[in-house]
């Protein structure tokens, strides 16, 4: 199969989950014998023309100039190059700045699939004009779309219920990660299981304030790493908040995977606060390296982690988890998140998910 994917950044991943989750798919799809191209913003690091097997197309993409208004005008060049091409499949990933184009996609030669992502409208950081906007531009996604694809139960649940619109659920992958190495992390300044941590965008829906309101109160010395672009007005606010703490530590974006697996392995608590969406990949990927995980109770990551992780709900639980919990205690939380990605969330599976999916609709 000849297939397009748009709706990222680029790649390789220097900026988010659809990023990383467009990587690695489309290596598993060149892997198997398809040819892929994604699509990249003109600013993005890598400037060749192929990617290991992938070939990689630069749009224009002014958002460095121009704040949010430019992905808008890079999601229009997107679409406008895959009109002049043969694609027998186009993968769009999310709909935010994209389906108002939607009616350009060239759905009488190519069919269109669309991963929904989250409910982009329900992010805190919008104000309530942005929110509505999302919300037609959910919308429109639906319509202009041949077939949709939900990454967790509950965005399948909702798009049933709202739009009448069956979907396939093929969630996240992850690879599982089996080879730690401490010296990774003692650039950071920190000791093995005597750390706790996260890895979000800093948005306020990703439940950054309450962690860190938790770990202030616990008033313990062990480091608290949070890792995510932190150059941000968002970001400002909690870096000036929580100055007084010094073992709060911002690490800004960190991108490099081993790294991040190292973290994530040797940390005591890793805590995921995503309350927006479907199966977030940072979430799988702290499963994979056995992290003891932390999630903010919603059915979102409910519906991942089951019985295998500790919930929280406000900064007092935050506190009183960063108090009484021990990772060493709950092996069996961890194995069982292990298993979970053996057999459910392993990338080879869910790249067979994809090619299955494919070949069904081109049918």
């Amino acid at each position: 199969m000849n297939i397009a994917i748009i709706g990222t950044r680029g790649i390789p991943n220097h900026y988010g989950g659809f990023e990383q989750f467009a990587e690695y798919l489309s290596l598993g799809l060149v892997k198997a014998g398809n040819q892929v191209t994604v699509y990249n913003s003109h600013s993005h690091p890598y400037q060749e023309k192929e990617w290991q097997g992938v070939s990689i197309v630069h749009c224009y993409d002014p958002e460095d100039k121009m704040g949010t208004a430019g992905q808008f005008i890079y999601d229009f060049n997107c679409i406008k190059d895959t009109r002049k091409k043969n694609f027998d499949i186009i993968l769009q990933l999310g709909y935010t700045s994209s389906s108002i184009w939607g009616w350009m996609l060239p759905r009488s030669k190519s069919v269109v699939t669309t991963n929904m992502d989250g409910l982009e409208w329900k992010r805190t950081k919008y104000s309530k004009k942005v929110q509505k906007f999302l919300q037609f531009a959910e919308k429109l996604g639906v319509k202009y779309s041949d077939f949709l694809i939900s990454d967790s139960i509950g965005i399948q649940d909702y798009l049933k219920e709202k739009y009448n619109q069956n979907s396939i659920y093929i969630p996240y992958g992850a690879d599982l990660f089996d080879s730690p190495d401490d010296s990774c992390i003692s650039q950071f300044n920190i000791f093995k299981f005597n750390y706790n941590m996260l890895i979000a965008r800093l948005e306020p829906e990703n439940s950054v304030d309450t962690i860190l309101e938790g770990v202030a109160k616990a008033k313990n010395n062990h480091p608290f790493l949070i890792i995510g672009k932190h150059e941000t007005k968002y970001g400002e606010y909690l870096k000036n908040k929580f100055q007084e703490y010094s073992n709060i530590k911002f690490l800004g974006g960190i991108y490099d995977i081993n790294i991040l697996n190292n973290l994530r392995y040797f940390s005591n608590l890793y805590f995921h606060g995503h309350t927006v969406g479907g199966t977030n990949p940072s979430l799988l990927e702290a499963m994979s390296s056995k992290a003891l995980i932390c999630a903010h109770k919603n059915i979102f990551n409910y519906s991942i982690l089951d019985q295998d992780a500790v919930y929280f709900e406000n900064s007092e639980d935050v506190c009183r988890i960063i108090l009484t919990i021990n990772k060493i205690n709950y092996e069996d939380k961890i194995k069982s998140n292990v298993q979970k990605i053996n057999d459910k969330y392993n990338w080879d599976i869910i790249v067979e998910k994809y090619i299955n999916h494919f070949n069904q609709i081109l049918r």
